[in-house]
């Protein structure tokens, strides 16, 4: 069989996310958690489907918050990262796939907990009616980005990663992305950003730092101070992707989407990213800040995805807890 993942622009069935139920993410600022979670998911329910997946324990926490147009599905949780935890689907000519990648806590993080997350992708490939497509793989959602047409995106700090894929080399990964989700290119960036690189991030996934808008487009997190360790790690990013090509030979645009202009928080300097956006059906849901550049992002990413609604929800509470919307989505897509 061979599989092959679409572009995230293209028509959804559904999304997926997962209702937040780890104690190192709710803290003592549950309702925050819960707050931002719903807030996303009845953003998206307005444009198309979204199952949430909800531990036996909180589903009646999760039926406050959401909308009653927010489909439930009950199931064993560790935490409310979907796109980490949750299978990528796939097409083939059988109809859908769900690729279940190995899932060891971004890994074999000391804080991180996965007994219940690792199993998770199986409750979205069941009720999906998708075909199983399991691989030996440690990697998550946000490690990958594709342009739909075989290009990826993926950085050496996750896929290539010892506490991943201990021994595996570039050719391994791409040969298993080749027989998974249809990679023909994969384009290997250097790193990530500077605090999903510290000990509470994913050491860096590629979903806060580029993502395709289109075949041979790809914006860039573009941290425009130079106080800020990210602003190299951005001209490196940008000086990497301006000497490639996709899987058709085509040179690649590369757009800039300026960083917002808050730079450090309580905990030291912050990775708040636009990229990190999730793209629906008729619309965008997009990172806010409370940050002059948000109208920056919302500009740019209207002129990149025309005809598509830019909605922005702030997004602060999921960066404080190590990720954005992209990381608590995933979307199905239509067959």
């Amino acid at each position: 069989m061979i599989w092959t993942m679409p572009a995230e622009w293209e028509p959804h069935e559904r999304a997926w996310m997962a209702w937040p139920s780890a104690a190192y993410t709710l803290g003592d600022r549950a309702h925050e958690a819960w707050a931002t979670w719903a807030a996303v998911a009845n953003a998206i329910v307005r444009f198309e489907p979204v199952t949430m997946v909800v531990p036996a324990h909180l589903k009646d926490v999760a039926t406050r918050y959401l909308l009653p147009e927010v489909d439930t599905i009950e199931g064993a949780l560790d935490d409310g990262w979907y796109r980490d935890i949750g299978p990528t689907f796939v097409r083939g000519t059988s109809g859908l796939g769900a690729v279940n990648w190995q899932f060891n806590g971004w890994g074999g993080q000391d804080w991180a907990s996965w007994e219940h997350d690792a199993e998770a992708s199986l409750i979205a490939t069941g009720a999906s009616g998708a075909t199983a497509v399991d691989s030996p793989l440690v990697n998550e959602g946000g490690g990958i980005h594709t342009d739909g047409q075989g290009t990826f995106l993926v950085t050496r700090t996750v896929q290539l990663d010892p506490g991943r894929n201990p021994g595996l080399t570039e050719q391994d990964v791409e040969a298993e992305l080749a027989r998974t989700v249809g990679a023909r290119k994969v384009i290997w960036l250097p790193r990530g950003l500077t605090r999903d690189s510290d000990r509470f991030g994913t050491r860096g996934h590629v979903d806060i730092v580029a993502c395709f808008t289109a075949p041979g487009r790809v914006l860039i997190h573009d941290q425009q101070d130079p106080a800020h360790p990210d602003f190299e790690v951005s001209r490196l990013i940008r000086a990497t992707l301006e000497a490639q090509t996709d899987a058709d030979g085509r040179a690649l645009q590369v757009v800039s989407l300026p960083a917002p202009t808050v730079l450090r928080d309580e905990e030291g300097w912050v990775d708040y990213s636009y990229v990190n956006h999730f793209v629906i059906n008729g619309a965008v849901i997009l990172c806010a800040f409370d940050d002059p550049h948000d109208a920056v992002a919302q500009d740019i990413l209207a002129a990149e995805y025309p005809g598509r609604e830019i909605v922005m929800v702030d997004a602060r509470p999921l960066f404080a807890r190590g990720g954005g919307i992209h990381c608590i989505t995933q979307q199905q897509p239509a067959i």
